[in-house]
C-alpha cells in the first residue's frame, strides 16, 4: 500500500508544490521546532524561506502576484507544515483567511492595494471575531464602530487574535447601525493597517503583549483593544457596511478547512513517531510494534488519519467546485481535530515515561493537539452547524 494521507487526482504543479513543501519541513521544520517551540520563539528565518517559495500568495491569483492555486493545494501545503509544527501553519493561516476574503468580497481599490504585497508577504494578515466574553456567539459583539466624520471611530476590545503583534493588516469584525432587526446584519469588517509590535501601535489601538499558552508557542496570540480609533469608510471590506457577518462566515469556512488540515498533520507526525519508535523499543525480547496491543493500537491510529484526510480532501474540493461546504467542514474539522487529539494520545501512550519528557517530540504534540478542538468553533459548535445541514437537507415531509 501507499503511505498513509496520499491524494488523489492531483496535478504534476500540485504533486511539485507538495514535493517542495515536504523536504522543507523535513530540513529547515522539524530539525528547529523543538528549540523555537520550548522558547516560545518567532520562527523568522522559516517565514523567509515561506515568503521565497511564495507560500504567503499561494490563493492569491496570478494577475496579484499570487500563484493562484486552489484551497485544496492550500490544505495539502498546511497538512505538510503542520506535520512539522503546528505554529507554522498558524503564521500564514490568519493571512490566508484574509486574502480570500479580500478576493471574494474586497473591492477593486482594496485589491489592487493589498493583494499583491500580501503575495509576496510584504502585508500580513490576522483576522479578529472574538472578544473576551464572546464565546462562539459572534451576534453579541460589543466592539462598536460610530459614523465620525468621513469615517468611524472603533471602542472595544478584541480577543485571540493570532499574530496579533506580527501582522501589519488585520481584518476586524465590529457592531454598526444599520437599523436591521437580526443582531448579525449590524457587523461590519474594517481592514485595519497597523504597525507590527506591541503597546500602543496606533492612536486609539493598542495590541497588548502575548497570552502565554500551553502550546501553539512561537506564533503570538494577543488582544487587540480600541479606543477611539479613527479609520476611513473606504476600509470597509467590500465598501458596504452590515456584510461583516457574511464575509467572516466565508473565511471562516475555509479556516476550518485549514484546521481539520493542521489536525492532520499533527496526527500524520504522531503516528511516524509512534510507529518508529514501535519498531526501535524492545519488550521481552522483541520490539513492541510486535506485540498485539501495541500492533492494534497503530491499526488504529492509521485508520483515524485516513479517514480524517479523506474528509479534510473531501470538504476542500467541494470548496473549490463553487459550492456550499458549510457542513462537509463541519464534518472535516470536528472528526480531524477529535482524531488528532486521540492519535496523539496514543502515540504518547507508546512512548510510555519517554513521551513525559520534554527531549520528545511527542510532549510538543501533546500540548498543541488540544488547541484544535477549540480553534474555529468547538466541536460542539460543528455538531450544530452539522446537525442544522442536515435538518435542512431532510426536512420531514410529514
Amino acid at each position: 500500500m501507499a503511505r498513509l494521507a496520499q491524494t488523489a487526482g492531483l496535478t504534476d504543479i500540485q504533486e511539485e508544490i507538495l514535493a517542495t513543501v515536504r523536504t522543507f519541513v523535513d530540513k529547515e521544520i522539524i530539525p528547529h521546532a523543538q528549540t523555537l517551540e520550548h522558547g516560545d520563539t518567532y520562527p523568522a528565518d522559516i517565514v523567509e524561506g515561506m515568503k521565497e517559495m511564495g507560500l504567503f500568495g499561494l490563493t492569491i491569483p496570478e494577475e496579484y502576484g499570487g500563484l493562484g492555486e486552489s484551497l485544496l493545494t492550500y490544505a495539502l501545503v498546511v497538512e505538510q507544515i503542520a506535520r512539522g509544527w503546528m505554529s507554522v501553519s498558524g503564521v500564514i493561516n490568519t493571512h490566508f483567511i484574509v486574502a480570500h476574503m479580500l478576493k471574494q468580497h474586497g473591492t477593486p481599490e482594496q485589491k489592487e492595494k493589498y493583494l499583491p504585497r500580501m503575495a509576496a508577504g510584504e502585508v500580513r494578515g490576522s483576522f479578529s471575531m472574538s472578544e473576551p466574553e464572546l464565546g462562539s456567539d459572534v451576534a453579541a459583539i460589543r466592539t462598536r464602530a460610530t459614523k465620525s466624520g468621513d469615517g468611524y471611530s472603533i471602542s472595544g476590545q478584541k480577543m485571540w487574535l493570532t499574530n496579533g503583534g506580527t501582522s501589519n493588516l488585520t481584518a476586524v469584525l465590529v457592531k454598526t447601525d444599520e437599523g436591521a432587526e437580526k443582531p448579525h446584519q449590524n457587523l461590519t469588517t474594517f481592514l485595519v493597517e497597523k504597525p507590527e509590535g506591541y503597546g500602543e501601535v496606533l492612536p486609539g489601538l493598542t495590541i497588548p503583549g502575548k497570552i502565554d499558552k500551553m502550546g501553539y508557542k512561537g506564533v503570538d496570540t494577543t488582544e487587540m483593544v480600541f479606543d477611539g480609533f479613527e479609520i476611513a469608510a473606504d476600509q470597509i471590506l467590500g465598501g458596504v457596511s452590515g456584510q461583516g457577518f457574511r464575509h467572516m462566515m466565508d473565511g471562516v469556512e475555509v479556516g476550518r478547512v485549514n484546521v481539520a488540515a493542521r489536525a492532520c498533520g499533527i496526527a500524520i507526525r504522531a503516528f511516524e513517531l509512534a510507529i518508529d519508535y514501535a519498531q526501535q523499543r524492545k519488550t521481552f525480547g522483541k520490539a513492541i510494534a510486535e506485540h498485539q496491543a501495541i500492533a492494534f493500537k497503530l491499526a488504529e491510529m492509521a485508520t483515524k488519519v485516513e479517514a480524517a484526510h479523506l474528509m479534510m480532501v473531501n470538504a476542500a474540493r467541494l470548496k473549490d467546485s463553487g459550492q456550499r461546504n458549510d457542513v462537509e467542514a463541519g464534518m472535516a474539522k470536528l472528526i480531524a481535530s477529535e482524531y488528532c487529539a486521540e492519535v496523539t494520545q496514543e502515540a504518547f501512550r507508546i512512548h510510555g515515561g519517554y513521551g513525559y519528557s520534554k527531549e520528545y517530540e511527542i510532549e510538543r504534540l501533546m500540548r498543541e493537539a488540544p488547541f484544535l478542538l477549540i480553534g474555529e468553533g468547538t466541536s460542539e459548535i460543528q455538531k450544530t452547524i452539522i446537525s442544522r445541514g442536515l435538518l435542512r437537507e431532510y426536512q420531514s415531509r410529514g
